[in-house]
């Protein structure tokens, strides 16, 4: 409830910056990613057997950076999203020929190289020079670097590789035009870091996996990561991933990166004693964002899921944030395809990161000031389950498609819905309860039909809702906490038309969540009538 919080905290480091309420201006994204649907042909193969190898998963091609121009996103947010800048990855970053690459294996004081481009100091191994590397075998108190200064990739193929470093990261990328990271198929990688290694001088590694340059991660591997001083894997520019299987755990953010984060596959598994995912760069409005256009992400967070300084998009893929004080946060978030569960002891989803002094728009709810940013759902399914506010937006919401369901707070401070620009709805299907104290309503203005109603008693945790038109149920939803409000808007909603409220039925047919179009109202009673485009008072519902 980024709109009601408390004064900010005193500052703290970079890794613990928390959300600003302005910046110098929007924060725009996009991804490094081609047309959406395309696909690279390029052909798998085992590294030990031919020349050439590719990782499963790096022919993955995602949609983010069409968002705005094939109408997934529209109207001001996608102007935003058309104006920012690319990630550095290639489809084909995780491919690699096998027979010219150098080998590396490593062992405690025994490791050794098969050619040019590694020194060997002790149990420090050092890539001096770009080139592919095969990295097999165990360092137990060691540590791999990258340190180039000539133009080109360095690859690091982790083909069986554990590192581990009791006094600092396991695998640092001190200086490289570019790193790439493979994750060689059928094999599983662990990089762990020391604890309590001092972290605090300007561009010291933080990190089990910790890079300077540009990082991508791809192959069809496993790679676990521990971060036990700070966080699993961090970059100071941006990160890609492509593929593999992602685990981390971490004291603090579980994978950052500075500029971007962009994940086009893989199955990433965090969890952070802060937030899941994070991009924190702030000085430069072009970059700081997150994107997640394939794949599958889970996230369990002390603090937000995702949270991006810039800009957030989520175009397909699954997204579920298990666990934390706030799902998702961005300067302006679009949600186009996907699912996206989320938890979260606070907001569910939150925008903000504009500087407008707009007023609030007409609508349910009201008085707070419209910081210019925007909350996009075109698309996907997005299910909420918060205790503070379910969608916060600073700004607007804007909703043209996509199934979102909200089971909001009980608590009158809060609300499912919290949108100091006002909320519009052009399409899609929203169900969102929860208290009445705070709750807010479509606009007026919204060209879909929607109902809103104060309830005139609360329903208890697991009853269900029904929303009937005649001997129709149009939609039922199962409550998870006591909620004495619910907004509804989807194309069966007709303006000025009236609707009953039922209380004691049932879901029925598919279910996304706790909401199904339909259901039954089999010993069900009514609890009210409500009419489309009229949000009744009770609390904050509605405005003169």
């Amino acid at each position: 409830m980024a709109s009601r919080h408390q004064p900010a905290p005193p500052p703290v480091p970079e890794h613990h910056h928390p959300r600003r309420t302005s910046v110098m201006t929007l924060r725009r994204f996009t991804s490094g990613l081609v047309a959406a649907g395309a696909a690279l042909a390029l052909v798998a193969c085992s590294g030990n057997t031919t020349s050439t190898t590719t990782a499963a998963g790096a022919a993955s091609v995602g949609t983010v950076a069409t968002a705005a121009t094939s109408g997934a996103v529209s109207g001001d947010l996608a102007t935003r999203l058309a104006d920012n800048t690319e990630s550095h990855a290639q489809a084909d970053d995780a491919s690699y020929d096998a027979a010219t690459a150098v080998t590396v294996t490593l062992a405690d004081g025994a490791s050794k190289a098969s050619g040019d481009g590694v020194t060997i100091s002790g149990n420090t191994v050092t890539i001096t020079t770009k080139g592919t590397y095969v990295l097999s075998g165990s360092l137990t108190n060691g540590q791999v670097v990258v340190n180039s200064s000539v133009e080109g990739k360095v690859r690091l193929v982790l083909n069986g590789a554990t590192i581990t470093n009791p006094s600092g990261a396991a695998l640092v990328v001190t200086a490289a035009d570019e790193a790439v990271v493979v994750l060689a198929d059928g094999t599983t990688n662990t990089l762990t870091d020391g604890t309590g290694y001092d972290t605090t001088a300007t561009d010291s590694p933080n990190a089990a996996l910790f890079s300077m340059a540009d990082l991508t991660i791809g192959g069809s591997g496993t790679l676990v990561v521990h971060g036990r001083t700070a966080d699993g894997i961090a970059t100071k520019d941006g990160l890609v991933i492509l593929g593999g299987t992602i685990t981390v755990d971490a004291v603090d953010d579980g994978i950052r990166g500075k500029d971007y984060i962009d994940v086009q596959g893989g199955t990433v598994s965090v969890t952070a004693g802060q937030d899941g995912l994070k991009s924190t760069n702030e000085t430069d409005d072009t970059v700081g964002w997150i994107a997640v256009s394939t794949g599958s992400v889970t996230l369990t967070a002390g603090d937000d899921g995702i949270h991006a300084e810039g800009d957030l998009a989520i175009a397909g893929g699954t997204v579920t944030v298990a666990k934390s004080a706030e799902g998702i946060e961005g300067a302006n978030i679009a949600i186009s395809g996907g699912i996206v569960s989320i938890t979260a002891s606070d907001d569910g989803v939150n925008v903000s990161g504009g500087t407008s002094g707009q007023t609030q728009g007409g609508g349910g709810g009201g008085g707070m000031q419209d910081d210019g940013s925007l909350l996009g759902i075109s698309g996907g399914t997005v299910i909420v389950n918060s205790s503070g506010d379910g969608l916060d937006s600073n700004g607007s919401t804007e909703i043209t498609g996509g199934l979102i369901v909200v089971s909001g707070p009980s608590a009158n401070n809060n609300g499912a819905l919290d949108s100091n620009g006002g909320i519009n709805v052009t399409g899609g299907t929203l169900i969102a309860a929860g208290s009445s104290g705070m709750a807010e309503s479509p606009d007026a203005t919204s060209t879909q039909g929607w109902l809103a109603a104060t309830l005139t008693q609360s329903v208890a945790a697991g009853k269900t809702i029904s929303i009937v038109s005649g001997d129709t149920v149009i939609a039922s939803y199962t409550t998870l906490r006591t909620v004495s409000s619910v907004v509804f808007t989807s194309s069966a909603i007709q303006k000025g038309q009236t609707y009953d409220i039922y209380v004691g039925g049932s879901l029925a047919g598919e279910a996304s969540g706790t909401y199904s179009a339909g259901g039954s109202i089999s010993g069900a009673s009514k609890l009210s009538t409500v009419t489309a485009g009229v949000a009744t008072r009770g609390g904050g519902m509605g405005r003169p």
